[in-house]
């Protein structure tokens, strides 16, 4: 690596963790937004013109409020454990491309990723994602709380059990692009369309287990207070429970870009790769940037439609709907790939597991459970 090209990297670093830290500060605002909308609210609308500096002020509010430690905590790791989760947050964006990349050797023009060209991309983020856990299960555990503890158990079962289907489903698309690398994945979308088109069970099924990953609603069991009180954070307050916040909120930024990367063609628009120059970097930078907000806004509309499962629904889906149809859609894939059919051929495969699943689902709600009896004593 040159100097020009580390001196590149470094400023790249430096804007894009910037960038994130305050994208993830306005988009607790917009969230707030949404709910108010939703349940016919005005939301957030006291500091600055229509609420604008909000952010502002619960930072510094963070920044200022006392740190208070509990005694009964085991303070190297109760201190570790937010660490963990904004660290492997922050780490795990470094190959996703979050605006037009060139797959050329050399490539041609600025990279919108900070590590380019890695060719086991997709294999690095689920690694580095996983490692969020950690933080989850230490603050559980440290906290020496109950309430706390249980929300970390929670955690480690969901997201080991969520991170098959999610490993699975894009098992599909790498077969496809021949490729782990998401740059090329995306030139690949490029020259054959969207992945979305030809394998919408894998985007569902990614989509759902990504929701679990990041512990979105329907699927926040791990913090469900009605239950825990406040689950794993529960004795966290100022910054450190600020920086669980923020390793959420960019692990949603950055899922919400790795589907857009593996399945909406990342920066492409029919057309838009005839557009050269600077007006095309922008405009397919611009369409990434639509393309991540969209997601984000679903993940935040789902949050307030939809209600939270229990926790033995949560695991069946996992176990008993997610991994069998991920399963099922991969041996889709490789029977179009040995056999050289046209891969058009996985929309209709895809739209018959989805609806052998759905009926299938249907009979077993239909069925006549056994009837409870009162116990003797």
């Amino acid at each position: 690596m040159t100097a020009g090209q580390l001196l590149t990297t470094l400023v790249t670093i430096v804007v894009v963790v910037s960038a994130l830290q305050g994208a993830c500060a306005y988009l607790i605002l917009l969230e707030r937004k949404i709910a108010a909308y939703v349940q016919d609210r005005i939301g957030p609308n006291r500091v600055g013109p229509r609420g604008l500096l909000q952010p502002i002020a619960d930072g510094l509010k963070f920044l200022f409020k006392e740190e208070v430690i509990p005694d009964h905590v085991d303070k190297l790791f109760f201190l570790l454990a937010p660490a963990v989760a904004v660290s492997t947050a922050l780490l795990a964006f470094a190959v996703v491309p979050f605006g037009p990349t060139s797959v050329e050797q050399p490539p041609a023009g600025y990279q919108f990723v900070i590590a380019p060209r890695v060719d086991i991309g997709i294999l690095f983020v689920f690694a580095v994602s996983s490692l969020a856990v950690y933080g989850i299960v230490l603050g559980g555990w440290s906290a020496n709380n109950k309430y706390s503890f249980l929300g970390a158990l929670r955690a480690s079962a969901q997201v080991i059990s969520y991170e098959i289907p999610l490993g699975l489903s894009v098992l599909g698309v790498v077969l496809v692009s021949r490729s782990l690398n998401l740059e090329r994945i995306i030139a690949h979308q490029v020259e054959h369309g969207w992945n979305i088109l030809f394998q919408p069970l894998a985007f569902l099924i990614f989509l759902i287990a990504v929701f679990a990953e990041c512990n979105r609603l329907p699927f926040d069991l791990p913090e469900a207070e009605q239950e825990l009180v406040g689950g794993y954070h529960t004795e966290y307050s100022g910054m450190k429970f600020a920086m669980f916040f923020l390793g959420e909120y960019t692990h949603m930024i950055t899922t919400s870009l790795l589907v857009t990367a593996l399945f909406l063609g990342g920066w492409h628009l029919p057309g838009l790769g005839a557009v050269t120059g600077l007006v095309g970097v922008l405009l397919k930078l611009i369409v990434t940037m639509l393309k991540l907000f969209g997601c984000i806004v679903f993940f935040m509309l789902i949050r307030w439609t939809i209600p939270r499962f229990r926790f033995d629904q949560l695991m069946a889906l996992a176990w008993r709907g997610l991994v069998p149809l991920a399963l099922l859609h991969l041996l889709a894939v490789m029977v179009v790939l040995e056999w050289q059919l046209p891969r058009w051929l996985l929309l209709p495969m895809s739209l018959l597991l989805v609806a052998g699943a759905a009926g299938s689902a249907a009979r077993a709600s239909a069925a006549p459970r056994p009837a409870l009896t009162a116990g003797r004593g």
